[in-house]
């Protein structure tokens, strides 16, 4: 890989973009040249610190709701193991419900939630198929199933967002700002047509909860393993936020720097997107090699995350002091660390998860010591996200 690559000669493959489709439809992530262009624009400001800055409080009343079931479990069923990547996907789950889409305590962010899931199993923990010509006649069932089940997506966002347009009255969250943002004066063309917005919704709701809830849970299983870590962090929070009970001030998340240590040993060793696709718009010319156009390419962060050749002997242990005086890690390739993807397609909600991450972690670490359950079962699958196949019990105990 090599930055002297043009951003305009790289694309996200067309069967890629077609085969999830009812995933992201035309929404950021798939979206393509002027059509991405606007969009990234107009998302952008919405992902800005002032605006991230009242998003921390959701995120901290709906840890409190999870850490509370914790406790009840514990100390009134007597049982301390506890699937912590369903709980952190559902509250994740809630969270960008909360925060993105104005759905307090409703119904329908836990359906969109449920059905994304659904869509995510069906697409995904199956054979593949990708690229293969008619390879969406040779499982005719996933294919029907996948286009229902989005349709079924597709409905109900329709339906929040006709709701959020009839009440008129501006929220300060992504939707709003979306909706905003598409009322220009009278007379001119929409920014986003209901296509696109229902697009972007379904792109922000599964990237929201996925990657920040992947990245806590594999970052709690490397704490568990590790507890000189997990007594680290706890002392570092300490230090930077005091013994509040249930407080969190969100301008002192910066000075948790061995957290973000943590946070970025975990996104090399466990990516939560584990692979970025490209393809060549033109033909790519790179030293002596050239890359003719049309040709799909697939980086595997997994591999190149791991690549002794790029780490050194010690990259598959956890070392988050390799992050200590080097954003990369320590990594010999400036292109070899690529947690939120790379160049102008970087992942927008990096900010968004980093400060989920960090007010997440800081409110568990501060209440529970973790440590790995004897009945997990070490098995990372990537089903379009790297995620443990039989989840995550660990053994909780309170402090």
């Amino acid at each position: 890989m090599s930055r002297d690559v043009a951003a305009k000669a790289w694309g996200k493959p067309n069967v890629f973009r077609k085969d999830r489709y009812s995933m992201f439809g035309e929404g950021l992530v798939m979206a393509e040249s002027d059509q991405w262009v606007l969009h990234r624009h107009v998302i952008a400001p919405a992902f800005n610190p002032l605006k991230l800055k009242g998003m921390g409080n959701m995120m901290v009343e709906s840890t409190r709701k999870m850490i509370e079931r914790w406790n009840y479990q514990i100390n009134y069923g007597n049982n301390h193991e506890i699937d912590v990547e369903r709980e952190i996907m559902e509250t994740a789950g809630e969270i960008i419900a909360k925060s993105s889409f104005g759905m307090e305590d409703d119904e329908n962010g836990k359906i969109v939630f449920r059905k994304l899931k659904e869509l995510q199993m069906v697409l995904f923990k199956s054979h593949r198929f990708v690229g293969v010509p008619f390879g969406k006649f040779f499982a005719i069932k996933k294919t029907l199933d996948a286009k229902k089940i989005g349709q079924e997506i597709d409905k109900l966002l329709i339906s929040i967002i006709n709701d959020r347009m009839k009440r008129g009255k501006s929220q300060e969250d992504l939707l709003g700002h979306l909706l905003q943002e598409n009322n220009n004066e009278e007379g001119k063309r929409k920014l986003f047509s209901m296509r696109e917005l229902v697009d972007e919704c379904k792109t922000f709701f599964f990237g929201g909860y996925e990657t920040t809830s992947l990245s806590i849970t594999w970052s709690l299983l490397l704490l568990a393993m590790h507890e000189d870590w997990q007594n680290q962090l706890r002392d570092e929070i300490k230090q930077v936020m005091g013994n509040g009970d249930f407080e969190v001030d969100l301008n002192l998340l910066h000075g948790l720097k061995k957290m973000k240590w943590v946070m970025n040993e975990a996104l090399r060793l466990y990516p939560p997107s584990p692979n970025v696709q490209r393809q060549a718009k033109e033909d790519i010319r790179v030293d002596n090699f050239t890359v003719p156009k049309g040709t799909n390419i697939w980086v595997d962060l997994i591999a190149m995350h791991r690549d002794a050749a790029l780490w050194g002997s010690d990259a598959n242990g956890f070392k988050p002091e390799r992050f200590m005086e080097d954003a990369n890690g320590g990594c010999n390739h400036q292109m070899g660390y690529l947690p939120f993807g790379f160049g102008g397609r970087m992942c927008v909600g990096r900010n968004l998860s980093l400060m989920e991450y960090k007010i997440v972690l800081t409110l568990l670490l501060s209440r529970f010591r973790f440590k790995v359950s004897p009945s997990y079962q070490h098995s990372p699958a990537i089903m379009l996200s790297l995620r443990p196949t039989h989840g995550l019990p660990l053994i909780v105990q309170p402090l």
